[in-house]
């Protein structure tokens, strides 16, 4: 494959390739960022970030600024099914942590959803964001590759200049888990879960939901997340 680069999207037919980029990984029903959309947010001090091959888009990030000029909210990611095993979804966000940094900007936040092993190992695992926030049904009712999975989410902190996260932005290999493991093992494949079984898939989003909002409650929070066990790990 062609050396791959990271880069800000630039002209109205990159921000249409990320427009359609969203369409195919959210799949059908899932409303894409408009391309225009994206360009103003990025005039106005957002961030819409690819990793192109040559000149192809396959993967982005889109962040956006916050009421705290310290904080972006980062609102999308995601890879061609084609660009995976790259691991571009880490290296966008770690490009997001550089930009970010080079714009005085110290934290970012964004949500997932509890429920996806893949996604908690990127997040807290290999990135070192933290959680204490719960968000029950998010965004309501949604379609797409999330279309009868509920829309709960936790919130993503990630502090950019912590010990931690500059150890694994600089490539080295993510430690032992720490804190101590939640009574909990996720789903192998929650979307597979829930078309063979809708009524198991809920009882797991309820099972969840009570001890997280338990454990955020009694102050504590999310802190890593062990891919081996599916597990989160709270301090």
């Amino acid at each position: 494959m062609t050396e791959i680069t990271f880069r800000d999207l630039k002209g109205m037919a990159e921000f249409r390739a990320a427009e359609a980029l969203q369409r195919e990984v959210w799949g059908e029903g899932d409303l894409p960022d408009p391309a225009d959309l994206m360009l103003v947010i990025q005039a106005e001090g957002g961030l819409v970030g690819g990793a192109f091959a040559g000149k192809d888009l396959l993967g982005y990030v889109f962040g956006f600024p916050t009421r705290d000029p310290q904080v972006q909210h980062s609102h999308r990611l995601a890879v061609l099914p084609r660009a995976r095993g790259l691991g571009l979804g880490a290296r966008l966000k770690f490009y997001q942590r550089d930009w970010c940094l080079a714009h005085g900007i110290a934290r970012v936040r964004w949500t997932f959803d509890p429920l996806r092993a893949v996604n908690a190992t990127l997040n807290i695992h290999r990135l070192g964001a933290e959680c204490s926030v719960y968000l029950p049904d998010y965004y309501g009712e949604m379609a797409g590759i999330n279309q009868g999975l509920g829309s709960d989410r936790l919130m993503a902190d990630w502090t950019l200049a912590s010990p931690r996260v500059a150890a694994l932005a600089a490539g080295g290999p993510p430690p032992p888990p720490l804190g101590e493991p939640l009574s909990f093992v996720l789903p192998e494949d929650i979307e597979r879960l829930a078309q063979e079984d809708p009524a198991q898939a809920a009882r797991a989003r309820g099972q969840l939901r009570d001890l997280l909002q338990a454990a955020f409650a009694s102050g504590r929070r999310v802190v890593d997340f062990d891919r081996t066990r599916r597990v989160y790990h709270l301090f």
